[in-house]
């Protein structure tokens, strides 16, 4: 694909076509005042709409998608101020809409030690020794996303690293983010100790003589989290900066971010100065819902760039980390069924009234047990509050009964869900719950065929936030030791275009988006995105072969790959 200059057409249009194009216009409140600053023709557009699925050419003036039709359609609306593109049969897709990332850590991980594919121990442990060379005595050095079970499943310890790291604390994440490894330094400063309790929802990892071996799992992070520094703001804005880039490669335009308060303020920081390039659903933890209200009636919930009226809870932990709860016991620990992280009463009444303040409740429950108990709750909430358009949501939506499924689409909850996880979780979570409950794990085709909205995203920093690699993992569940070629649980498949949809206009239905974006249309923010091929016509196994040549936010080109 090359980009064409800007150029006048020649070619005449009918009457009935430009009548047609200026009503659609009308009909969006979107009369075509303004020059048609970028064109793109001659492409295979997937627009999202089913009213009109597909086109050869779209036009926009200003920030907004104005026409979509024909390469002639379009042509005949430019003028010598155009900027034209020829995509040469290329794909445009609406911008991608990741629904679950954690971005500034997604950010900070970008500059942090790497340990997600450290496949030995001792590779493991050199990386962090190594890395500590490269940083001041006395910085913490955090992150990482290791995953134990490259190298057979034994947890690190402490004593695995202190040799490495003897003048720098370390606080370094399993990928999933629900359990993490302190240095001897970390636990010190922590002052953890033989004597230190156990925390509700949450555990320390002990040896045999019951001292911490530095493994610390879901609220026991707490334990170390209180002493680590917090982030200046300098640091902070440099992560917002590389993950924002970082996604623009993925043609990623929105993300549903699960954070903090001090996280939102870095965003409102950086939209202030008008420096987001990547449109931001900022949610808030659940308990603080009342802030949220005050918020929001007292500046509302935002723009274009930037929006509030989430509220983030978390029912129970992670399978990779033996702490998702589950009805049964774990296949590989007989005696451990998970925990909760929160009590049902604690949840059941932050839910009531966040949604009687009428915020949206999105809930994290990866086990059975957890995913069961949300329903039951909203279920309740729902018969408390009375009707509305509320769009509760459930993150991951892992591991479910199969008598909850149905009950996602019956009370209008939505599945949100991050296909990445199947292939990568695939390759070890029978050996942790066994054959039978994986039928129904990441069960994107029995979600859908009973009528349940699926909204697709990443998990980023836990996952990497590429659409491409999620489509691929919803349409092939071919896991990455690529010894499922069939598919892992194969009837779990969805096709292409479902995997589209979840990742644009009913991921932007999730955040109450999907008047303003999600599909091509005119009066629609004209966040879209170009790839080298169209992935609806190729064998599902090449479409993770797919490239991103542009991605564009609000008529801005904000990443353009060399072609």
């Amino acid at each position: 694909m090359t980009n064409k200059p800007a150029f006048v057409v020649y070619g005449k249009l009918s009457i009935l076509v430009v009548a047609f194009v200026l009503i659609l216009n009308l009909a969006c409140g979107d009369i075509m005042t303004s020059e048609i600053n970028l064109a793109i023709i001659n492409a295979k557009v997937w627009t999202g709409n089913p009213e009109q699925p597909t086109a050869q050419a779209l036009a926009v003036s200003g920030k907004k998608i104005v026409a979509i039709g024909t390469t002639p359609d379009i042509q005949a609306l430019t003028s010598d101020k155009t900027y034209v593109i020829d995509a040469e049969g290329m794909m445009v897709v609406p911008g991608f809409i990741d629904s679950h990332v954690h971005f500034l850590q997604g950010g900070f991980r970008l500059s942090s030690v790497q340990l997600r594919n450290a496949k030995t121990q001792k590779e493991f442990i050199k990386r962090i020794a190594d890395y500590a060379k490269t940083v001041e005595p006395g910085t913490w050095i955090t992150g990482g996303d290791w995953d134990h079970s490259l190298w057979g499943g034994e947890l690190p310890r402490a004593d695995w690293i202190d040799e490495g790291t003897p003048e720098n604390p370390v606080w370094i994440n399993r990928l999933d983010g629900h359990m993490s490894l302190a240095n001897s330094a970390a636990m010190k400063l922590a002052g953890i100790s033989k004597d230190t309790p156990d925390i509700a929802g949450g555990s320390i990892v002990r040896d045999k003589n019951g001292n911490p071996t530095g493994i610390f799992k879901d609220n026991a992070m707490a334990l170390i989290n209180k002493v680590v520094p917090e982030q200046t703001a300098i640091m902070k804005d440099r992560a917002l900066e590389a993950a924002m880039k970082y996604v623009a490669e993925q043609g990623v335009t929105s993300v549903h971010h699960m954070g903090t308060w001090a996280d939102l303020d870095v965003f409102e920081r950086a939209n202030k100065s008008k420096k987001l390039k990547t449109r931001i659903y900022a949610s808030v933890p659940i308990s603080t819902w009342e802030t949220l209200e005050a918020k929001i009636k007292k500046d509302g919930h935002g723009d274009f760039r930037l929006k509030i009226g989430g509220l983030k809870g978390f029912a129970d932990g992670s399978l990779g980390s033996h702490t998702a709860a589950f009805f049964k016991p774990y296949t590989d620990l007989p005696e451990d069924t998970g925990l909760l992280v929160n009590s049902e009463e604690d949840l059941y009444d932050w839910t009531l009234k966040g949604d009687q303040a009428g915020l949206q409740v999105i809930v994290h429950a990866i086990g059975d047990r957890a995913n069961n108990m949300m329903l039951n709750i909203y279920e309740r909430v729902l018969k408390n509050n009375g009707a509305r358009d509320r769009r509760f949501r459930i993150e991951h939506s892992q591991h479910l009964s199969p008598a909850d499924i149905p009950r996602f689409a019956e009370l209008k909850v939505i599945p949100s869900m991050q296909p990445y996880h199947a292939i990568d979780d695939g390759r070890w979570a029978e050996a942790y719950i066994g054959a039978e409950r994986i039928k129904t794990t990441y069960a994107f085709r029995s979600l859908l065929d009973s009528g349940s909205k699926l909204v697709f995203g990443s998990d980023w920093y836990v996952a990497p936030p590429i659409p491409i690699e999620g489509i691929y993992a919803a349409v092939t569940r071919r896991t990455l030791d690529d010894k499922n070629p069939n598919g892992w649980v194969p009837e779990q498949k969805i096709t292409i275009e479902e995997a589209l949809r979840a990742y644009t206009i009913d991921a932007a239905y999730a955040s109450f988006e999907e008047e303003i974006k999600g599909s091509l249309e005119p009066g629609k923010l004209a966040d879209f995105v170009i790839l080298n091929q169209d992935i609806t016509q190729i064998q599902p196994e090449k479409i993770r072969e797919t490239n991103v040549m542009m991605t564009v936010l609000g008529g801005e080109i904000i990443y353009q790959r060399e072609f």
